[in-house]
């Protein structure tokens, strides 16, 4: 049976700041690079089938409403994790084989990631203190890079390999579709998230990168 929209919590809700969990600074080896789907995975929808342009951003940036009056936005832990592995050291990147392209790198362009303060806690303190703690487009973290076209996630993670220099097996992968299991092939770990990305999630996947390297 096809997905439907999700109606769980999503980052528009009172935000509670996060903390950070100990495994991100806990002196044991991290991926170098954690890489995201985006459908069900950071965010609870498919963006080619259920969203329809033009999008409009609410006032926040945290939410976009499409013509048809449905609004979107990611996963509620979503804005912290992204903060809290980049903290870490962490380079982060997009494989999604979405059949709108364009769409979803509009939708990380109009969604913004809230201040690092107001999402993590203790987090005024970081990044060089308030001059860097602002909104951000969420599009500005993925710093290796992104992958969204219909193709296999074999392909995108080439591309990522390609473009970052970093090998496969120092890389952490999360998706919500068990057939892209096939990208640990090439050495990848991926972890099955069952109901979208959040920090048990995200804990849960680093262990099992540590276990396969025997850490």
């Amino acid at each position: 049976m096809p997905k439907k929209l999700s109606k769980q919590p999503t980052s528009t809700a009172e935000t509670i700041p996060a903390t950070l969990p100990s495994i991100l600074s806990d002196g044991q080896p991290l991926p170098r690079a954690v890489v995201f789907d985006l459908d069900y995975t950071l965010w609870p929808f498919w963006v080619d089938t259920h969203v329809y342009p033009p999008l409009r951003p609410n006032a926040a940036h945290n939410a976009c409403t499409d013509k048809v009056g449905e609004t979107f936005a990611f996963y509620s832990d979503v804005p912290s994790v992204l903060h809290g592995l980049a903290l870490a050291g962490v380079k982060l990147g997009v494989a999604s084989r979405t059949h709108a392209p364009d769409l979803g790198r509009e939708m990380l362009k109009l969604l913004h990631v809230p201040p690092l303060s107001s999402v993590v806690e203790g987090g005024g303190g970081a990044e060089g203190g308030s001059r860097k703690d602002k909104a951000k487009k969420a599009i500005e973290f993925f710093d290796a890079g992104l992958e969204i076209y219909p193709s296999s996630k074999i392909r995108h993670f080439e591309a990522l390999g390609k473009k970052t220099g970093i090998p496969h097996t120092e890389m952490l992968f999360f998706d919500d579709e068990s057939r892209n299991r096939d990208t640990e092939s090439l050495g990848v770990t991926m972890w099955l998230v069952r109901d979208g990305v959040t920090w048990n999630e995200v804990v849960n996947g680093i262990k099992e990168w540590r276990r396969r390297r025997d850490v």
